[in-house]
């Protein structure tokens, strides 16, 4: 697919997919033209590295976990250094923060619909 089929899919503004290109996050093929062509499986690697992005992870970290991201998963990191662990252990707790809090929240609103629901059907 082109550029503007991959920004259009993901949301992410060409601009930035280049950026991800130059900072070597994805690799799209190129086309005899010259075009960059962009594989399918691109289309769920844009949205990891975003949602990874927005969990406050730098690129150069980003980097160095996405192959832990593949099927198979590959994991083999002989220069993690100590900041690296820090940041991911860091990064990992403040997620599971955030997945307990929005999981209350899930929970909340369900009980709401439940009652605001029960009492419809009731009446």
């Amino acid at each position: 697919m082109r550029i503007g089929e991959l920004s259009e899919r993901t949301g992410t503004p060409r601009r930035l997919l280049r950026y991800y290109e130059e900072q070597k996050l994805i690799l799209p093929d190129r086309c005899a033209n010259g075009y960059r062509s962009y594989d399918e499986r691109l289309v769920d690697r844009v949205l990891q590295i975003r949602g990874l992005l927005d969990a406050g992870l730098p690129t150069r970290i980003i980097k160095q976990i996405l192959p832990c991201l593949d099927k198979p998963r590959r994991i083999h990191f002989s220069d993690a250094t100590p900041e690296m662990i820090a940041t991911l252990e860091n990064e990992r707790d403040r997620m599971s923060q955030r997945i307990e809090c929005l999981t209350r929240n899930r929970d909340a609103i369900s009980d709401y619909l439940d009652a605001v629901l029960g009492n419809k059907t009731a009446g």
